[in-house]
């Protein structure tokens, strides 16, 4: 399990900026330019555009879900995975920053069935390393799924998937493990180690950090490498480990805004164009 708060060396220098592209995303100049300039802004949760909700799924799980209010019955959805803290503050307002850009987005709360505390302004990270090694990997399956399903019942639409660091890594296992229930996945810090590449069957992005010690920037750009799927890479020579939450001082705001312009480029292709 990654500790955000112990995976980025400052003195590490090593220039790793990578783009690998078999049939990766083309993104419009104007728009990179635009989303490049800044970190993606927080939304609110009374934001005029968006509709919250909190929701059970099937599998006896609470979820996190926004959605944009003039949404019709062929929006585009994302399931995202939430990092080791939960689904926190942060995790919500992603949530929201999807939303805001025309996705149905939900995120279910892996640790519900154990009673987790609150994940909102914590720092120590082994209040939650308990219930992450707890997670049973069928049971992960099945909520992700029933989040994907929960997104469907709107129409014949489809789904993406992201997460961040654990959730990244989890995100990343449903590309072989469970790829029928996604059509495009955008990874963030997620760990390639025991991940089955030859398995993965649909288009992934990677956000990745090189001076993140505990995810080897040889193994992120080998593992690209050997996918047969489209797929958009990017290794971060600025930033670490967690370097888009912005709560913590992991975040790099470059990183963080170039990422996010990436991602919503690559969903647009896979998921709406």
């Amino acid at each position: 399990m990654f500790d955000p708060g112990k995976q980025t060396n400052p003195e590490f220098k090593r220039r790793v900026f990578v783009g690998i592209g078999a049939g990766a995303a083309a993104v419009g100049t104007t728009l990179a330019a635009a989303l490049a300039q800044t970190p993606p802004p927080a939304v609110a949760e009374d934001d005029p555009s968006i509709h919250t909700e909190r929701v059970m799924l099937p599998t006896g799980i609470a979820a996190y879900a926004a959605s944009p209010k003039n949404a019709n019955a062929r929006a585009a959805g994302i399931v995202m995975v939430q990092h080791i803290w939960g689904v926190d503050a942060t995790i919500r307002d992603d949530v929201r920053r999807y939303a805001r850009q025309g996705y149905v987005t939900i995120a279910p709360e892996l640790f519900g069935r154990n009673n987790p505390p609150s994940g909102d302004g914590v720092t120590d990270i082994n209040v939650f390393r308990p219930l992450a090694q707890k997670l049973d990997n069928d049971q992960v399956n099945g909520d992700l799924q029933a989040a994907a399903d929960w997104i469907r019942k709107r129409g014949p639409i489809k789904v993406g998937i992201t997460g961040f660091c654990m959730g990244g890594s989890i995100a990343l296992r449903q590309t072989w493990q469970n790829p029928k229930a996604y059509d495009a996945a955008s990874i963030f810090y997620g760990a390639v180690k025991d991940q089955r590449v030859d398995l993965v069957a649909i288009p992934v992005a990677g956000n990745y950090g090189a001076r993140d010690t505990g995810i080897p920037a040889d193994d992120v750009r080998a593992f690209f490498a050997a996918l047969k799927q489209p797929h958009d890479l990017r290794i971060y020579d600025e930033a670490g480990h967690a370097f888009f939450d912005d709560t913590r001082a992991s975040f790099v705001a470059s990183a963080a805004a170039d990422s996010w312009a990436r991602t919503l480029a690559f969903f647009h292709k896979y998921l709406t164009a």
